[in-house]
């Protein structure tokens, strides 16, 4: 406006973009988003100013064409070239917490197992079992065994949290997120929304992992508004306002009791095979097909927590063997099995004619759909490159189907009520 009025005589502010809050007096304020904005505008070979309160969050992408400002007047008088603007300090990142290990649970060996595929190949999981088996322990401890955010994926991940808590920003950076919705969330919470469409859980936790706990507990509908999301690695928002599309391509891991109260055998068991089938029934099928892998979390062996327990693997040493498996498949592909499409899983998940039909008849036993038998070859896939094998071999599909417990709960349940 001050240009368009030629109160202002500013050659250079076709070269720059600027955003920023503006009070009456004229004062700067800062805005949500402002690292979106400044990264956006780098990348586009433009330059950005922003308000000094934006500093530590814009500080953190080290852009050499980023400047900052508390007034209006001193934009102008820089634009006029009669005043310098500062460049935002290069900001440091908290210091990490100290992360959960995994050398913390005790037992559960099939539990970090399963755990060290879904991290090795970028695969979904679910944990099934009774109440204080170590669900919530298990999960908590994936981003340990998860390589480092790149610079990218960093600035994709603080760009999305900006938008709903700038103050975080810097606590935050190159860290995986890990957000665990209390399963009350509500479907605008999850997916988002507004009459400005925001970011939603799902968005907030691109580039990293969604841990729904509590699983039959969310609203079915908010829990099947998902499924399209986690094929297709974005959410699309669309309201009368705006519509837009954020990222969202995240791990999902969750863990659910086998029944309404905790258990479903053995003498804690109080429920019916009717009752149990009914909860389990508030997950809808094609939602439980995006599970790449179901494991059961039992009870630990009486005794084994008074013992001298010697310590399980540590997440460090995990690690290792997740980020070797990881770089066979950039190296062979390009992406992590969990994102093969279907003429990937038939180039690259290639089998012997016997484990074909071997596999199939498995499948059918099961009940499974066709999405299972592709999730079963990426799973089988991961497991080969764990062990560091070019080829799926039968022991491969053997661990990978073991890893279906939610289907075998859900034949155990029907048989029972023939």
């Amino acid at each position: 406006m001050l240009a368009a009025s030629e109160q202002l005589t500013a050659n250079k502010l076709d070269e720059y973009e600027l955003v920023g809050e503006l009070a009456l007096t004229g004062a700067l304020r800062g805005v949500p988003g402002a690292i979106s904005s400044a990264t956006e505008a780098i990348k586009s070979g433009r330059k950005i100013i922003v308000a000094k309160d934006n500093e530590d969050e814009v500080g953190l992408i080290n852009g050499e064409g980023c400047l900052i400002a508390d007034h209006l007047q001193a934009v102008c008088a820089f634009l006029e070239g009669k005043h310098a603007l500062e460049r935002p300090k290069p900001t440091d990142a908290v210091s990490r917490a100290l992360q959960h290990d995994l050398s913390d649970v005790i037992g559960q060996e099939q539990g970090k197992r399963g755990l060290e595929i879904t991290a090795a190949g970028g695969h979904n999981l679910l944990l099934i079992g009774p109440p204080g088996t170590g669900k919530t322990m298990l999960a908590s401890r994936i981003n340990g065994l998860l390589p480092d955010l790149s610079n990218e994926e960093a600035l994709e991940s603080a760009a999305i949290l900006s938008l709903v808590n700038a103050e975080s920003v810097q606590k935050q950076w190159r860290q995986r997120p890990f957000r665990s919705p209390h399963h009350s969330a509500s479907l605008t919470a999850m997916v988002g929304g507004g009459a400005i469409p925001g970011p939603g859980e799902i968005s907030l936790a691109h580039n990293g992992v969604l841990f729904l706990d509590e699983l039959p507990e969310f609203e079915r509908r908010t829990l099947d508004a998902l499924r399209e999301p986690i094929e297709s690695g974005q959410i699309h928002l669309s309201r009368t306002r705006a519509k837009i599309t954020y990222p969202a391509r995240f791990q999902l891991v969750a863990a659910m009791n086998p029944s309404p109260t905790g258990h479903y055998q053995g003498n804690h068991n109080r429920c019916t095979p009717e009752q149990t089938l009914r909860y389990l029934n508030r997950l809808s099928g094609p939602f439980l097909d995006r599970f790449d892998l179901s494991l059961e979390i039992p009870l630990p062996p009486p005794g084994i927590l008074s013992k001298t327990v010697v310590p399980g693997e540590s997440s460090a040493t995990v690690k290792q063997r997740v980020m070797a498996a990881r770089e066979r498949q950039f190296k062979r592909q390009n992406k992590l099995n969990a994102w093969l499409d279907s003429p990937e899983i038939r180039q690259f998940c290639k089998l012997e004619s016997e484990d074909a039909m071997w596999l199939e008849g498995t499948l059918i036993h099961l009940g499974l759909s066709i999405r299972a038998w592709q999730r079963l070859l990426k799973v089988a896939r991961t497991i080969a490159d764990i062990d560091q094998s070019d080829i799926i071999t039968r022991q491969h599909l053997q661990e990978a189907v073991s890893y279906r417990a939610i289907d075998r709960l859900l034949i155990h349940l029907q048989k029972l009520l023939t």
